[in-house]
């Protein structure tokens, strides 16, 4: 199609991109002899009803938008060639290349460019999310984000100042959709593998599905690597042994790329202030609900956490527990009573084989003990995390003051059973919380949390203040 002019006025220069059923033309506007973009949807053999319902929308949604980093709407016509018949859309030029083609050349970003090209799509995403109705992208990926390095207009320069990075423009709204057509029932799934939430295979799309997709976009910057490749662990993209980054610039990846959408960043106008003020990530939303009738107290002060598990107290499960250590306890008192009559030196080794019995005692009246008066206390904050046991005026520290970063995993065991060789049950082990502390683990002690349900509710707490995840074994 090359030098084919289009309605006597757009002459073809060269094809820039071609898909399915679709072509992206660079033409020369012979009325103002500028350059502008052609994208083409041809009626041909691949061509689908659903093409033209999104190409409409784009025309359309393209038109009604007036941002200086989304190109702008000229033209929309219908084609009917001898080479080609469909439909044409014709927007702005920019002279830039997409963050693919930067990456398949081998340029590498560090993570202050980074930052630029995130808060500046994530200013267009306040543009378009705060429309009326709300326009969502759909389809954010490096081949849809252009980064111009050339001087920047005075219009973009009243718009973003300090800007290092470059110019940063979103293009290609050919997946747009609104929040009006989702509501009205209309759902159609498009989208890049990759860079589509989980939401987003269901049909359902919410402004914060397009966080998603940037924050996969940024994780490719920082990687080098497609997002599909990258392993995945509970829908989770994995991108951590394959970046340096901060832990605070790490923390927010992850939570802009949070498969549950409840747990995600849930605004454009949040991810931003978030990005540029860091924050523990369950700050806004509660991933589990604390168990009906628990006792656990849970207190979140601005950038602290504090976990304080009170004494359970008596109840029926003790009973038989505190007989028991009562009556070993008397037996071993007897014993070494009627050791130590012995004629000496006689006595002497009687009773040293009367001190393991002894510690076990110990270890089963402060068990007691501990059951009815004793509580556990957790706190959390940027500097260091701190786990004691608290009984009377006694504090057992369980986690010394270890620094924050140094907790490198939190694993959740629920209750299981064990079983022999040939199936049959032989001990229920209860659920466990342990927290990994270079290479030492710490458990909460489960004496004093009874329910399975409280303890999950923990993990899920500690992970989103500490902002690693949950793993269950």
């Amino acid at each position: 199609m090359v030098r084919e002019i289009l309605i006597d006025r757009y002459e073809i220069q060269q094809q820039l991109g071609k898909k399915a059923g679709r072509r992206t033309l660079l033409a020369r506007d012979l009325v103002i002899g500028e350059l502008v973009v052609i994208k083409l949807l041809s009626f041909g053999h691949e061509f689908e009803w659903d093409d033209l319902k999104l190409f409409g929308r784009e025309a359309e949604t393209l038109k009604s938008l007036s941002h200086p980093f989304i190109p702008r709407y000229l033209d929309y016509f219908e084609v009917n060639s001898p080479t080609i018949k469909g439909f044409a859309l014709v927007q702005t030029y920019i002279p830039a290349q997409t963050l693919e083609q930067y990456l398949q050349t081998g340029r590498t970003f560090t993570e202050a460019e980074i930052k630029e090209i995130a808060k500046a799509i994530l200013e267009i995403l306040i543009y378009l999310h705060g429309l009326h109705p709300p326009v969502i992208h759909r389809d954010i990926k490096p081949s849809n984000i252009l980064l111009s390095v050339d001087a920047p207009s005075a219009a973009c320069r009243r718009h973003r100042s300090g800007n290092s990075v470059g110019e940063v423009y979103l293009v290609d709204f050919g997946s747009v959709q609104t929040v009006l057509a989702i509501e009205s029932g209309t759902r159609t799934v498009v989208g890049t593998y990759g860079y589509m939430p989980q939401e987003q295979f269901g049909g359902r799309t919410v402004p914060a599905s397009d966080l998603y997709s940037l924050g996969a976009t940024l994780i490719y910057l920082v990687t080098g690597t497609h997002p599909a490749d990258l392993p995945q662990k509970d829908f989770r993209i994995q991108f951590e042994q394959a970046a340096n980054l901060s832990p605070s610039f790490s923390n927010w990846l992850k939570w802009m790329i949070e498969p549950s959408l409840e747990r995600r960043l849930s605004s454009a106008t949040k991810a931003i202030a978030v990005l540029e003020k860091p924050q523990p990530r369950n700050l806004t939303t509660l991933v589990v609900d604390k168990p009906h009738g628990s006792k656990i107290q849970l207190t979140k002060n601005g950038d602290s956490l504090e976990i304080i598990v009170p004494p359970a107290g008596f109840d029926s499960s003790i009973v038989l527990t505190g007989f028991f250590a009562i009556a070993w306890n008397s037996f071993i008192l007897f014993w070494t009573i009627g050791a130590l009559s012995a004629p000496f030196p006689v006595n002497i080794p009687f009773a040293l084989f009367s001190l393991p019995f002894w510690g076990a005692g110990f270890v089963m009246v402060y068990k007691l003990l501990f059951h009815l008066f004793g509580r556990i206390d957790l706190r959390v904050n940027p500097e260091q995390i701190v786990l004691t046991s608290e009984l009377f005026a006694w504090k057992f520290y369980r986690i010394p003051a270890w620094p924050k970063q140094s907790v490198t995993k939190l694993v959740y065991i629920p209750r299981h059973l064990t079983k022999s060789s040939n199936g049959t049950i032989t001990s229920v082990i209860p659920a466990e919380l342990n927290i990994w502390a270079g290479v030492k683990k710490y458990q909460l002690d489960r004496s004093a949390i009874q329910s399975e349900a409280e303890l999950e509710w923990l993990a899920h707490e500690l992970s989103h203040w500490l902002g690693i995840p949950i793993t269950r074994e």
